[in-house]
């Protein structure tokens, strides 16, 4: 069992953004357009096998567009059995405050909690609640349906990535990423602000933390006390990612089958959970599925494993013809591709509603 980080690390060094060069030559470190780019030529064969330019679509036939972008929370949390997901309201943006807060006691929510868009991306508008004023605040700022959700307080965040193909019962899981949070860690002298500007990785986005974080600037967090800086835990908001694919094992597999089977049509994509452990995760207990990404979802156990670019490169065209059966297979099936106009409305509805998040978050 993988235990709750306690201890700080050792004292960080001034955060340098790193140069040119080092982006050029790590990876990981490039924007995903960059990355992706000299694979085109392979998801344009795709298309014309499929003679669909959206031939994705199907792979999750109960997910509009597939997952790929643009889903609702409230929709995939329906397809999911009662209970392994938290509990959650939607908040519409001109919904009165005091219903919302009627709303809030009647569920049994508490501060403090999470607020994020019900269709959102990168974590962008996710934020922790602490009191009232805050909530005040995000209901009058946010411009979009937005959820309350329990704040989940378990030691890991995982994200699973899972396949089955529509002709059987057994899926499989390609892999899995551990995500830990962005935090700092006080020493009794230093402020917030300085603690973030001097985080390796908080360092580099400090001018959005500090933006975020602005009531706090000035404070002085013990020593020894940990502080986490965002609580949406992914790579594009500075986390830190381990690959935990050795753990992967057919009582894992099972557990995951599970949940998928429930709608009948979770064929592609990755699950974020939280659980207190690995092996509470493989019994069933001590979790809590944060979300389910479709065809959309990227393989995140590529990243800072040690693979090399081509390696990597292996690794997304392997779920690329995963993603390729299930969709071929579920459009000969009674789930056709989209057509391109339709799809086409749809991704840039969805390119202006996360244009929208972009420029509030």
């Amino acid at each position: 069992m993988q235990e709750q980080n306690t201890t700080p690390p050792k004292p960080f060094t001034p955060a340098q953004k790193p140069g040119f060069f080092e982006k050029l030559t790590h990876w990981e470190l490039w924007p995903a357009a960059a990355l992706y780019a000299p694979l085109s030529p392979i998801w344009a064969w795709y298309s014309l096998k499929a003679r669909s330019f959206w031939w994705f679509t199907p792979s999750n036939p109960t997910i509009p567009f597939g997952g790929y972008e643009g889903e609702t929370k409230t929709d995939v949390y329906k397809q999911m059995p009662e209970g392994v997901y938290p509990r959650t309201i939607l908040v519409k943006p001109l919904e009165d405050f005091k219903a919302v807060k009627m709303r809030m006691l009647e569920a049994g929510f508490q501060y403090p909690f999470i607020v994020k868009p019900d269709v959102g991306r990168k974590g962008l508008l996710f934020r922790k609640i602490d009191n009232e004023a805050q909530l005040l605040e995000y209901h009058g700022y946010c411009p979009m349906d937005y959820l309350i959700q329990d704040l989940v307080d378990l030691p890991m965040e995982l994200g699973v990535f899972y396949v089955r193909h529509p002709t059987q019962q057994k899926g499989q899981i390609t892999g899995i990423i551990l995500r830990e949070a962005l935090e700092v860690w006080g020493d009794g002298k230093t402020t917030l602000r300085k603690l973030i500007e001097q985080h390796p990785h908080a360092g580099k986005r400090a001018e959005e933390m500090c933006r975020k974080h602005e009531d706090k600037l000035d404070w002085v967090p013990e020593e020894g006390e940990r502080y986490v800086l965002s609580f949406a835990i992914n790579r594009s908001r500075g986390a830190r990612l381990h690959n935990l694919s050795h753990e992967i094992d057919a009582e894992l597999t099972d557990f995951f089958d599970k949940i998928s089977l429930h709608s009948g049509a979770f064929f592609w994509g990755r699950y974020d959970v939280k659980c207190t452990s690995m092996a509470d995760l493989k019994a069933g207990k001590n979790f809590s599925i944060l979300e389910y990404n479709g065809a959309g979802a990227s393989p995140s156990h590529i990243y800072h494993c040690g693979m090399s670019l081509w390696q990597a490169y292996a690794e997304i065209l392997r779920h690329w013809k995963l993603l390729y059966a299930v969709s071929s297979y579920n459009n000969a099936h009674g789930h056709p591709y989209w057509p391109f106009w339709k799809g086409l409305n749809y991704l840039r509805a969805v390119n202006r509603h996360l244009d929208l998040l972009d420029q509030y978050d």
